[in-house]
């Protein structure tokens, strides 16, 4: 796996277009949901994604290690989407943003229970400041280690920490008050 990134990043420094299609191919539908969970709609989700693989395209040659393939495509995206908030000022939210509910219908009343919980806790994420959700994102939603979000952020491990534990608190604050 890691001789496949390796060489992976090899052809993509060398501008070997097949090298970007499997990029695309390997990262695309993370970095859509990472969108999506970041709070754009679907349309827009679509767009910054395409964004962030022409941007990397463009700046393969900033890519120092290739072992940080992945930490260095959701900094791009991670980037891309704090500017897309930053002009405009939360515009979309995550009504559009749809889960798969189809197991949803499976256990009854404590399915549902847990829908709707995890229903409060989406809504509760989109309330959080941008900085603080992205914390929430890259950790717990693309399942990110903290090292690795970290280096996605932009910021170093204890100030990711910091923010995934102030974003933890309000969120534990705002399920306590909802119940």
């Amino acid at each position: 796996m890691e001789k496949e990134k390796d060489s992976l990043v090899e052809r993509l420094v060398s501008g070997e277009h097949s090298a970007a299609n499997e990029l695309v191919d390997a990262y695309y539908r993370q970095i859509y949901l990472f969108m999506r969970r970041m709070g754009h709609s679907r349309q827009t989700s679509e767009d910054l994604t395409q964004d962030c693989f022409l941007r990397a395209w463009n700046h393969i040659d900033q890519l120092r290690n290739t072992r940080a393939l992945s930490s260095w495509i959701y900094s791009i995206a991670a980037n891309i989407s704090r500017s897309y908030w930053r002009r405009h000022r939360r515009d979309e939210n995550f009504d559009d943003f749809k889960l798969d509910l189809a197991d949803a219908q499976k256990n009854g009343a404590q399915q549902a229970e847990q829908l709707e919980q995890l229903k409060r806790l989406l809504s509760a994420v989109e309330k959080l400041p941008v900085k603080l959700r992205e914390t929430v994102v890259l950790h717990y939603m693309q399942k990110l280690s903290i090292a690795e979000a970290s280096e996605a952020a932009g910021v170093r491990e204890g100030t990711f920490k910091s923010r995934l534990n102030k974003a933890l608190k309000i969120l534990k604050k705002q399920m306590i008050q909802e119940t």
